[in-house]
């Protein structure tokens, strides 16, 4: 009997080594992150997002919860059990690391390094100046404003739809979904206090939004995560893959979450980039009703956030994103008015 478990362990250890091995290769040779996303993640991330769709509350959030939790208190136990070999426990410890490493990479991490969307699309980056970017503030501002409504709840059904059939029509469906559940965090008041509204859990292909997000930015939220969910790692680009399917939609609320999702970056650019006068100029061209909606977010998010808690999840995820290759880091998100500009410039 520990002859056959000696055996399995060192079969388990040896594939785990070769599928490290593997990992690495593929983020090593040229064009490794390429082949995976558009020839393997599809069918990794379809199978495994089909099958977590079908369980009702987010596996990955309480995957990464037990995790957490048992690679925590696993080595302080056996610290204090007596018959149990602490240095054992550790390396247990670190085998189950390592396999955590190989599931991340090979369920949706290989997807950083691939080509960026100028890359991909072959679409010219456009120099920031000042007049082409107060051209597009300006008419930003004019269709924020004529696409405003109130919008007082969540509908998943019509948000889903829309979204879906957008990523279609640009041709972006890496993934394909029978029926693509989102679900609420499990932490979502932790979620809060560091200020994030959604996630793309990577273990189970599934995305979750923070259930504080208010009705009229779901639909961009929602979007947002699809994308990371097709495979989109920059933070940028799936902000630019929202703006696209919520703008373009038929439905007015969804139209007006996507415009007004990408508010604060518009004008963080026009404070660089425009005169002071103009500056105000632009800000005063804001409907009253939407300048009223954004200092309610404002003291919305400032009550549920704690500066501390999120002082911490920014700079863990800043050096995250950038561990990665996400240049710019946190500050990857504002690279969608870039994407815009050559986008409407091609």
């Amino acid at each position: 009997m520990r002859t056959k478990k000696k055996n399995t362990i060192v079969w388990r250890r040896w594939l785990l080594g070769i599928l490290l091995m593997a990992t690495i290769l593929m983020m090593l040779i040229p064009g490794g992150n390429a082949l995976y996303a558009n020839h393997i993640y599809p069918w990794v991330g379809t199978i495994l997002s089909n099958i977590s769709s079908w369980i009702p509350f987010p596996v990955g959030d309480a995957f990464v919860i037990l995790s957490i939790a048992w690679v925590v208190l696993y080595p302080i136990f056996a610290l204090l059990h007596p018959k149990k070999k602490f240095g054992k426990a550790l390396g247990h410890v670190v085998e189950y690391l390592l396999w955590l490493f190989v599931w991340f990479y090979w369920a949706w991490g290989l997807n950083y390094g691939q080509p960026n969307y100028y890359q991909r699309s072959g679409i010219m980056p456009v120099a920031y100046q000042e007049q082409v970017f107060s051209n597009f503030a300006k008419r930003y501002v004019d269709d924020l404003n004529s696409n405003y409504t109130v919008i007082e709840t969540k509908d998943v059904e019509k948000v889903k739809t829309n979204v879906m059939a957008a990523y279609k029509l640009h041709g972006f469906n890496r993934i394909h979904l029978v029926n693509p559940q989102v679900k609420t965090m499990l932490y979502t008041p932790l979620a809060s206090m560091a200020g994030v509204t959604g996630s793309m859990a990577p273990f189970f292909c599934e995305f979750t939004l923070n259930g504080d997000v208010q009705p009229h930015l779901f639909a961009a939220t929602y979007a947002h995560e699809y994308a990371h969910l097709q495979g989109i790692t920059s933070e940028g680009e799936a902000n630019f893959y929202a703006y696209l399917a919520t703008t373009q939609s038929t439905d007015k609320g969804i139209r007006f979450s996507g415009y007004y999702s990408i508010l604060g970056h518009v004008f963080n650019n026009a404070y660089v980039l425009m005169s002071p006068d103009d500056y105000q100029a632009l800000y005063e061209s804001l409907r009253p009703e939407i300048k009223t909606l954004l200092e309610e977010d404002r003291a919305y998010w400032k009550e549920k956030y704690s500066e501390t808690f999120g002082k911490i999840q920014d700079y863990f995820f800043d050096l995250y994103l950038k561990l990665h290759k996400v240049e710019g880091g946190r500050k990857n998100y504002s690279e969608v008015i870039g994407l815009i500009l050559a986008y409407e410039n091609k």
